[in-house]
């Protein structure tokens, strides 16, 4: 498989454990290769258990400490809009996964608002929209992210975008509102398919039996607006990160050994 084709391919890891290590292993050696000439990082995170579990593996990951994390950008692909001392919040997830047992800047951690910041759920959108614009490059009003990090729900949701919902359609926005969700919380911040999709690199890491479906009908090219993860792709790489849980479904010629 040549080294840029953004053909989906599947990374198989034995179980949670080991796939979060695989995964973190990967992370590094790519984050390291981007700054090496000075040149940013702009990385997308995701939540749950999975996205936790891979941060917690990279800071407890020797090569972490010679990373220069001043050169590395953190954002959301999407969080739950609820106060910031929420336990359900995204961001501080990640936060007590890794990002604060590294020594990135406050100014490179870029969350998205919470309930209690003062802003309304549209207002919160749209901050983060502007944010987003300030690093915005290629002519795009928001950065290219060198890696952009998905989970995947067992009904195909990535980010904050639901099956057969507006969300999932929209191309003129960067970041969205999402009301009346159909997986508690009801109110999140989400971005958009065209910000995912002008990432690098998509990484999409799902592990359990009852993911096995959805995975399979994203690799089978299903329709993205009934199966949102199979519309995400990277300009280089789209990259499934599973256990073998989850990869029941997967035809032996999509899998990747070297990558």
């Amino acid at each position: 498989m040549a080294a840029d084709s953004p053909a989906k391919r599947v990374v198989i890891g034995e179980d949670p454990a080991s796939l979060a290590g695989l995964v973190a292993d990967r992370f590094l050696v790519r984050v390291q290769a981007r700054i090496r000439d000075r040149r940013l990082a702009h990385i997308a995170l995701t939540g749950g258990s999975m996205g936790s579990a891979v941060l917690r593996a990279v800071a407890e990951d020797p090569r972490a400490a010679e990373v220069d994390w001043s050169l590395v950008h953190f954002w959301w692909g999407d969080e739950r809009f609820v106060p910031a001392d929420d336990p359900e919040r995204n961001a501080g997830q990640a936060r007590e996964a890794l990002l604060d047992r590294i020594p990135v800047p406050a100014e490179n951690v870029h969350e998205m608002a919470a309930s209690d910041a003062g802003l309304s759920l549209d207002e919160g959108a749209a901050a983060y929209a502007a944010e987003l614009a300030r690093f915005g490059d290629a002519g795009r009003a928001w950065p290219s992210f060198a890696v952009c990090f998905l989970g995947v729900g067992p009904d195909g949701h990535i980010a904050s975008l639901f099956p057969d919902r507006p969300e999932i359609t929209v191309t003129d926005a960067a970041v969205l509102p999402v009301r009346d969700s159909p997986k508690p919380p009801p109110d999140r911040i989400t971005l958009t398919r065209p910000v995912i999709n002008a990432s690098k690199r998509v990484w999409l890491v799902l592990t359990g039996a009852e993911k096995a479906s959805a995975l399979g009908l994203a690799l089978a090219g299903a329709n993205y607006e009934n199966v949102p993860a199979a519309g995400a792709k990277g300009r280089k790489r789209t990259v499934f990160f599973v256990d073998e849980a989850a990869a029941s479904e997967v035809a032996p010629d999509l899998i990747d050994i070297d990558y």
